[in-house]
């Protein structure tokens, strides 16, 4: 009897939320560390209308991670797990997203520059300052949505809201959560610009020259701990 009472008591949805969340904001950590969108609200800040440019740059930042987990959420609707426990499709997804990833680091390692001081950042960068509201926005969509990292992290984790068993509303509301973490990294420069003004350029201008030296190896490092993570995940719930 207290054995019952206490699976009842898991498996309320209170526990699943937890659950969900336990899951998916190892993943928005993973997105929140992107040296390279960070490097462009740097770029677009330090441009005659940072402010306004900043603010767009990370509406279009949010707008498709949001989107890009709302897809998901809609496609995974139909193939949601029994008992809050994960489809066999999410740990299918995981498995062909972790081998990805574990690739794209082994070939970022390969090809990093032997000295960081050598770093070259892309050439695009080099003409953000000339860019209009409407190609930062779209820019910022670019980075977050179809970023090589970014993207596979957050179809992980809406797929894995979305075969929760959670109802609708928490499954947004998961998703918001996993957004707002994932945002960190990039809103943490906005805010300094924000609250500080022209005096944080001396401080945003050395984080730039770090993520810009360290930009390959960090995200090598990180393709790597989360290829091997959706590996693990997805082995463990297609072994389940």
């Amino acid at each position: 009897m207290i054995l019952w009472t206490w699976l009842e008591f898991y498996d309320m949805p209170e526990a699943r939320m937890g659950e969900v969340l336990g899951d998916v904001l190892g993943l928005a950590a993973g997105v929140a560390v992107s040296p390279l969108p960070i490097i462009a609200i740097i770029i677009v800040l330090a441009t005659p209308r940072g402010r306004v440019n900043g603010l767009v740059f990370a509406t279009g930042w949010v707008v498709g991670l949001s989107a890009l987990g709302a897809v998901m959420l809609v496609i995974g609707g139909q193939g949601s797990g029994s008992h809050g426990q994960p489809a066999d499709w999410v740990g299918a997804l995981k498995i062909v997203l972790g081998v990805a990833l574990v690739l794209l680091a082994v070939r970022l390692w390969r090809h990093r520059p032997a000295d960081a001081t050598q770093a070259q950042l892309p050439q695009w960068m080099a003409a953000i300052d000339r860019f209009t509201p409407v190609k930062i926005f779209l820019l910022a969509l670019l980075l977050s949505a179809g970023n090589l990292k970014n993207a596979p992290l957050t179809i992980a984790a809406a797929a894995s809201i979305s075969s929760s068993g959670l109802p609708v509303g928490e499954q947004i509301a998961a998703l918001a959560i996993f957004v707002v973490v994932a945002s960190v990294g990039l809103l943490t420069p906005l805010g300094v610009f924000l609250v500080m003004g022209e005096r944080a350029k001396n401080m945003l201008g050395n984080w730039k020259e770090w993520a810009a030296r360290h930009n390959i190896a960090v995200m090598a490092v990180l393709f790597f701990v989360f290829g091997l993570k959706l590996l693990g995940d997805g082995i463990d719930v297609v072994s389940s």
